[in-house]
C-alpha cells in the first residue's frame, strides 16, 4: 500500500479525496479535495473513480483511509493513503 505525508501531497500529483464527514472537511477543507465519506465512497467508486486516475485519499485518524485504499488498490485503482502528521 502506497502512503505519504500531507505535506508531501501536491495538487498536480492526483485528486485529493477526504473521507471525513461534513462538518470536519468544511472546518480543514484543503485546497483542490472533494469530500466523499467513506460510506459513500465505497458504495459507489465506480461512479466516482477512475482507475486510469491516481487519487490520494485522506481521513482524520487514517483508518478509514487505510482500509479505503487497501480495497480500491485490490480492485485496481490508482490510490494512496495520505496520513496526517498526527496519525503517523
Amino acid at each position: 500500500m502506497k502512503r505519504i505525508s500531507i505535506r508531501d501531497y501536491h495538487s498536480s500529483m492526483g485528486t485529493l479525496i477526504d473521507l471525513s464527514d461534513p462538518v470536519t472537511y468544511e472546518k480543514r477543507k484543503r485546497e483542490g479535495s472533494i469530500n466523499l465519506t467513506y460510506d459513500k465512497l465505497m458504495l459507489h467508486y465506480p461512479e466516482y473513480l477512475k482507475k486510469e486516475v491516481p487519487y490520494y485519499i485522506l481521513c482524520t485518524k487514517g483508518i478509514h483511509s487505510k482500509r479505503a485504499v487497501a480495497i480500491l488498490e485490490y480492485y485496481g485503482y490508482n490510490v494512496t493513503q495520505v496520513y496526517l502528521e498526527e496519525s503517523n
